[in-house]
């Protein structure tokens, strides 16, 4: 069975990153990277690492169409699939990132998995901007399975990616329930004494029997 796993590695030590991309490869789909370990070891790190992995750039993409461009641009020469962008900067700004590379995937955020993170967001219109731009998937809290469930009557065949099990203290089988594609976890897998271990129980543990 094809793993529905996410890590999102936000280790920030460049040489245990990759040691730990290598370990959990077996068991994931998608490594999924945002600024902390970027910054700690520049971009070159998404290239390396998707020596093992597909790689997600989560890099919350929220600017005027150009910039937006230029970083997915920069994002997908080093190696990466994807990549993951706010909605309230428009149609023309997520369009930008599209036309970069079609082939790509981009995932739109319509709320977040902290406290109050959804207190802020459009639900109903990040989703029908995300079918607009046609974009791959969209961003849904595991940590709110209701919002999921919310999404995804509205969103379609897109792909729902949901952060927040773990740490945050999301129910990976609810979550996938609720409609989610992918369950995204990341201390709990990274922060394990054995990540690989830690992946492959994530792995198993959100699989449903019908």
């Amino acid at each position: 069975m094809a793993s529905r796993l996410v890590l999102a590695l936000d280790e920030t030590d460049p040489a245990r990153a990759l040691d730990i991309a290598k370990e959990v490869s077996p068991f994931v789909s998608k490594i999924k990277i945002n600024y902390p370990l970027v910054l700690s070891a520049g971009l070159d790190i998404v290239t390396e690492i998707s020596k093992f992995s597909k790689v997600i750039c989560d890099f919350k993409v929220a600017d005027i169409p150009n910039t937006n461009r230029l970083i997915t641009e920069a994002v997908f020469s080093a190696g990466a699939t994807g990549i993951i962008a706010h909605a309230f900067p428009g149609p023309e700004s997520l369009k930008a990132i599209r036309a970069v590379d079609p082939s790509k995937e981009m995932y739109v955020v319509i709320t977040m998995s902290h406290p109050k993170g959804g207190d802020f967001f459009k639900i109903e219109e990040f989703c029908s901007l995300a079918l607009e731009v046609g974009a791959t998937g969209v961003v849904a809290p595991a940590t709110r399975p209701e919002d999921v469930a919310k999404v995804k009557n509205l969103i379609g065949d897109l792909e729902i990616i949901s952060p927040g099990v773990g740490a945050q203290g999301g129910d990976p089988k609810e979550t996938i329930k609720a409609g989610a594609d992918f369950i995204i976890v990341g201390r709990g897998i990274y922060q394990a004494d054995n990540p690989a271990l830690a992946a492959e129980k994530y792995m198993s543990d959100m699989n449903i029997d019908d």
